[in-house]
Order: C-alpha cells, then structure tokens, then sequence
C-alpha cells in the first residue's frame, strides 16, 4: 500500500482547519497543524511534507520567507521540498502576485470553500505522483473510490461500503456490457451470505439511489448493464 500523503496547515483559522482535516483524513491524507510560523520550522525542518497550506493569520511576510525556505522545489534532505498553498484576502492582489512570483503552487482567497480547497490539494498531489484518489464522474455526483465516498452535487457526501465498492468496480470494468446475477454474485459477493437471486435487485436499487444514477440499467430477463455517462459540452 502506498503511504498516505502527508498535508501541513500552517495557522489555519480553527473552524477552517478542523473541517479541511476531516476532509482530507477521510480521503486519506495525513494532516499535521502547526499554529504558529515558528512552530511550522521545526514540522517543515523535518521533510516529509506533501503540501503545505498557510492560512491568512500568518503575515505575508512570515508567509513568503517559509516560502522561501522550504517551497519552490528547495530540497530538504535531498528530497524535494512541498508545494505551498497559501491563503490571502481579496484585496492582497500584490502580496498574491509575489507569492506566485516566489514559487507558491497556487494562491486561493478568503473565505474559502473547503471542499475546493482539497480539490487543489488533490491537484498538487497527482503532479506529484502522490494521488491519493480515483475518481468517477457521474450525472449527478462524483465518486472517490479508494476513499469510498460519493460527493453530490449539492455538497452532500456519502460513504460506500465495500460490497457496494466492489459492486461498481464491477460495471466500470465492464461498461456497456450485459451482467448476470451470476456474474455479479461471482465478482462482487454480498457483503453477508444472503446473497440469493433477489438480494442482487436490492443491491443494485441501493447503489443507484445513493450514487443518485440512471447509468445501472436493468435489462429484463438478462440482467444489468452500466452504460457511462454522456459528457456534456459547456
């Protein structure tokens, strides 16, 4: 198993940090807190780091010398140094231009929204070859299916369970193409031994309802078929 990415906030304001956390723990990061600039030298000292986030408390001139130091691809025990997210007002448009000039990955404004933030640290992770998701775009949801969690549109998330997991990793191998209840009770089991002819209706209606889905389709007689979502074009 790969090791788990690692994500410091550097004084993040508390009702942002503990909600950015469970966020990103959920997915499977590692997240570490330093509250102050200097309790962030000895965390970032260490290396280690994925990425780091330094929140709109820190003044910009703490911010830019950690930037200095430890992002911009600096090496840290020979290892490259994190990418650096940092957190500014909206009227900060020079300090802004200066951290970007200084190296900083990307540069979001307050308030923000903490589920975009992690899209970006997602982002950052990938071109680091540290992705810690595989995701599968939907109508109406995405999904993350190595964290089990379904995110809907509207903000709302919900986990899957590893019967279900493996019950849509079952369709996503097999697009387009027609699936027994055998096939089905072969590849993908249920999750008790329950698993006669019928269970496999009730578990196709629940993962279409909680994947909020029309892609399932059911083909009488034969049994269910995933048939991919149509991209649309803005």
């Amino acid at each position: 198993m790969a090791a788990r990415s690692v994500i410091a906030l550097v004084s993040v304001a508390d009702v942002v940090a503990g909600d950015l956390a469970d966020h990103l723990d959920r997915r499977g990061h590692d997240v570490r807190e330093a509250r102050q600039p200097w309790e962030a030298e000895s965390l970032l000292s260490a290396g280690g780091i994925d990425v780091v986030i330094v929140g709109d408390s820190v003044s910009q001139a703490e911010g830019r010398d950690l930037l200095r130091r430890y992002g911009g691809g600096q090496s840290v025990d020979g290892k490259a140094g994190p990418d650096f997210i940092l957190i500014c007002r909206p009227a900060d448009l020079v300090d802004k231009v200066l951290a970007l000039e200084l190296g900083a990955a990307d540069v979001v404004e307050s308030p923000l929204n903490v589920r975009e933030l992690a899209a970006r640290i997602g982002g950052l992770l990938t071109r680091r070859g540290r992705s810690a998701q595989e995701l599968i775009v939907l109508e109406n949801a995405t999904v993350d299916l190595r964290s089990a969690i379904v995110m809907h549109r509207s903000g709302a998330e919900e986990q899957l369970s590893p019967g279900q997991v493996a019950l849509l990793r079952l369709f996503l191998a097999s697009p387009r193409k027609v699936l027994t209840r055998d096939d089905i009770i072969a590849a993908a089991p249920a999750e008790n031994a329950d698993a006669f002819d019928r269970s496999i209706d009730s578990r196709i209606v629940r993962l279409r309802r909680k994947l909020d889905t029309e892609t399932i389709i059911t083909i009488r007689g034969a049994g269910y078929r995933f048939d991919p979502p149509t991209q649309r074009v803005d």
